[in-house]
């Protein structure tokens, strides 16, 4: 329990940067920036510069606001681009993945404008990116979770431009504890630091980096980053029966998270931790991935209002589709991917729930000379079909997994909450919700509480229902007799994500829950 802030993250370099920033009178948003730059360089598997991010923003009396800090695709990637090369879909990896733009710094930049201008935000950017910069110029102790992830994606990734100069010190994968430096990167965020975070898109970083790019092979130029703005939102809501809840808008499936808690919200709440409970969770769930693989993707191209896939009666008739006794056939391949969730309220209440994300591990593998930096592979989720949902089109924003969430409860407090994962973004969200809002399971224990994963995530591509194996061997056999094809997996396996929650109550006082699963930790001033 805290009074004077508070902050959650997947590494405790991260969280513990955001509750410095806290204790010398920072605020939400220039903790959380802080925390962003420290764990592109500490988690630098999972996130970096050089991909996407979006905010849900609140401070108490006024609406919660979102920042869309996703790059779209540069204005020379289309389909007839890649058909010259004979290819008849965007490689997962390479150059050629790395077509859209890195938004995440655009992001920070618009965030702390609003800091400064509505806040009194006061912390130099030097100040806020100073544990980043001595984390990359002094080295951070390599985690399993990198060893890990340099060994399992070695074979794809050794060859791509700059990957070895960076991530294979003395040309091999790095091994847990031991001292990883990453002097270009620090002087990256060195230049930032002292022309300002516009200069990654039209300044001399920009520049280096544009080049850097052509040369690696990348069809992304200057004039697509000098044209980059990270923008406002009104983030998504949803009337829930314990409050107002809040997710980011398309392109990212925060629409399926919000559907998910509306749809159990009418079911009404089946026995805690139970067969019943899992199996309701996994069919809304299916319900809601339905919903957004018929229309979810960049907004301009949608045919429906996202908000309107949260009206009443269709969240009332996705509820009655479901079976409570079987399970209902799946057979939709879902998406992979990994990133970061954080979270920070400050001692005025003020909350940021915050996602960044390269796609895959180590994004499209490519990593830029003078920087460091590994740019994401989001656009390698477009289709080269002109008809497809998420079809290329030049300027066009990927789909995006991402979601940070955010409730406004009706007794008075404030949830902020999220996890990385792909698909099993929302399904972690829910359970995390659901456990601890409905059934009041203390906040901890709802984050450490064993999950199940319907999917795929990174680090895994079955379509199975995974479940740890800290379940009741009863539940997951029940769960097999209703038709879910199950696999059971590691008793905290980070398979079902690193998850977080921060929660303020009406008092002012602060708690939260960090995920064992990680390398993460709980910090405050």
């Amino acid at each position: 329990m805290s009074r004077g802030g508070i902050a959650v993250a997947p590494n405790a370099d991260a969280a513990r940067a955001a509750a410095a920033v806290l204790g010398e009178g920072g605020d939400a948003i220039e903790a959380m920036v802080a925390a962003a730059a420290t764990i592109a360089v500490v988690y630098p598997h999972m996130n970096g510069i050089g991909g996407d991010a979006f905010w849900l923003v609140h401070e108490p009396g006024r609406a919660p606001r979102a920042i869309d800090a996703c790059g779209p695709a540069g204005m020379r990637v289309d389909a007839a681009f890649y058909g010259e090369r004979g290819l008849a879909a965007i490689p997962v990896r390479g150059p050629l993945a790395a077509n859209t733009v890195a938004g995440t710094v655009g992001g920070w930049n618009l965030a702390l404008a609003h800091s400064r201008a509505a806040w009194g935000g006061r912390l130099p950017l030097a100040r806020l990116l100073a544990p980043a910069i001595e984390y990359a110029e002094r080295g951070i102790r390599v985690t399993k979770s990198q060893e890990a992830s340099t060994a399992a994606k070695l074979v794809e990734l050794a060859h791509q431009p700059g990957f070895g100069g960076r991530f294979l010190p003395g040309g091999k994968v790095p091994a847990e504890g031991e001292s990883f430096v990453q002097r270009p990167m620090g002087a990256a965020l060195h230049r930032l630091a002292e022309a300002g975070l516009d200069d990654l898109y039209r300044g001399d970083l920009a520049r280096s980096i544009a080049s850097e790019l052509a040369d690696a092979g990348s069809p992304l130029g200057l004039a697509d980053l000098e044209a980059y703005r990270a923008e406002w939102r009104e983030p998504l809501s949803l009337d829930h029966s314990r409050g107002m809840l809040f997710n980011m808008t398309p392109p990212t499936q925060g629409v399926v998270s919000l559907m998910i808690l509306g749809i159990l919200d009418r079911l009404g709440p089946p026995a805690a931790e139970s067969a019943d409970y899992v199996h309701a969770v996994v069919e809304a769930t299916k319900q809601a991935f339905g919903v957004r693989d018929r229309h979810v993707t960049d907004p301009r191209y949608m045919s429906v209002h996202p908000q309107s896939l949260l009206a009443s009666g269709a969240l009332a008739a996705l509820a009655g589709a479901i079976d409570p006794t079987r399970a209902k056939p799946w057979g939709t391949r879902t998406a992979a991917g990994d990133t970061v969730w954080m979270g920070v309220i400050d001692a005025a209440g003020r909350a940021v729930s915050f996602i960044q994300s390269i796609y895959h591990e180590f994004g499209s593998g490519i990593v830029l000379p003078s920087t460091g930096v590994n740019w994401q592979n989001r656009g390698c989720s477009f289709a080269l079909d002109p008809a497809a949902r998420n079809a290329l089109v030049p300027g066009r924003k990927p789909f995006h997994t991402l979601n940070p969430a955010m409730a406004l409860l009706a007794d008075g407090r404030t949830m902020v909450y999220g996890t990385m994962g792909g698909d099993g973004q929302p399904q972690t969200q829910a359970a995390v919700f659901t456990r601890h809002v409905v059934h009041g399971m203390p906040l901890q224990e709802a984050v450490s509480a064993p999950r199940w994963l319907l999917g795929r995530t990174w680090g895994s591509m079955s379509e199975s229902l995974k479940l740890e194996s800290r379940f009741d061997p009863a539940l997951v056999e029940e769960l097999a007799r209703r038709g879910h094809e199950v696999e059971v997996v590691g008793a905290f396996d980070e398979v079902v994500g690193h998850a977080g929650a921060l929660l303020r109550h009406a008092d002012g006082s602060l708690d939260g829950g960090y995920d064992p699963r990680s390398d993460g930790a709980l910090a405050r001033p």
